[in-house]
């Protein structure tokens, strides 16, 4: 399976664990404090990491791009306590606005972290995702408030960390490693608060932070893989689907319905992410031809085309 594809099918996979991972924080952040979810759920995937290093052979937890796994570990940490604030203060789909900005705070820092600058079309594309974002503000602009903060903070956080996971995975493999380091972090940071906000927990309560714990694992797992296969500026557009799933959950789970304005707008940014796809796809099929040509003596009038590192 190409590249541009498989990569793609991962990035959906992914949000669908993430949606599910979301759903279960919006249910939790209304009785326990974000230490208590937070250290349990990165304890057990922290075990589960390990376990499946250990007894699959599928992966290693060492890591030799220790100063950007630090930075990544610590922008989770954040990352993951602001989206828990924004889950408890901001209806669940309300949040999707700001993960709709992530695909603009992903091409801005592309460049300079990733050398990875979106071509023109992309820009088109980046921009119509913008124009759709803006239709799901609730209230307009004016209507922000706390939560909007904590929430834009976790997409900035949030984007930032998967961009030090494409510059680790450029120069090697360890999807597992990739789990574990951060999750480890963010097991020590909430462990440390833990003692001071723990609330006893009923079985079910257990079974949902089990669950938590093991959509985040999986979805951690397969983006760690997707951002070795696209660039960033294409895998986060297509993370916007995520909100398909965030309005199903929040419409079965709390009630809550989308407008007509965060339809046409989500509508709009997952048109953006598909077209980044198929460009990106087309850009690799001329690249690939092109190698070809001059790989067989011919001159290609194929124009000058961007070379992306070998993945």
């Amino acid at each position: 399976m190409k590249a541009t594809t498989l990569g793609a099918l991962l990035v959906i996979v992914y949000t669908g664990m993430m949606a599910a991972a979301d759903g279960i924080t919006k249910f939790i952040a209304g009785g326990y404090e974000a230490p208590q979810l937070f250290a349990l759920s990165s304890a057990l995937v922290v075990l589960m990491a390990a376990g499946a290093a250990r007894t699959t052979g599928c992966g290693t937890l060492k890591i030799s791009s220790i100063k950007a796994m630090v930075a990544r570990s610590a922008l989770t940490v954040i990352a993951s306590l602001a989206f828990f604030k924004a889950f408890l203060l901001l209806p669940f789909a309300d949040v999707f606005l700001f993960i709709g900005l992530m695909p603009l705070i992903a091409a801005a820092m592309s460049g300079p972290m990733l050398g990875e600058s979106p071509r023109p079309l992309a820009w088109v594309a980046l921009s119509i995702g913008a124009c759709g974002v803006f239709f799901l503000i609730p209230g307009g602009v004016s209507g922000a408030q706390a939560g909007h903060a904590w929430a834009f903070l976790a997409a900035l956080t949030g984007t930032a960390s998967m961009l030090l996971a494409r510059v680790i995975a450029k120069v090697e493999r360890a999807p597992l490693a990739q789990v574990f380091w951060p999750n480890l972090a963010l097991m020590v940071a909430m462990g440390v608060a833990l003692p001071f906000v723990w609330r006893p927990m009923t079985l079910v309560d257990a079974g949902w932070i089990m669950g938590y714990a093991v959509f985040l694992f999986g979805a951690r797992y397969v983006v760690a893989e997707a951002l070795r296969l696209l660039p960033a500026y294409v895998a986060t557009p297509l993370m916007n689907l995520q909100f398909v799933w965030m309005v199903a959950i929040g419409m079965v789970a709390f009630n809550e319905f989308p407008g007509t304005g965060t339809i046409l707008g989500v509508m709009l940014v997952i048109a953006s992410g598909l077209w980044l796809v198929v460009e990106e796809s087309l850009v690799r099929r001329k690249l690939a031809l092109q190698n070809a040509s001059e790989q067989s003596g011919a001159s290609p009038s194929l124009g000058k085309a961007r070379i992306y590192p070998a993945e």
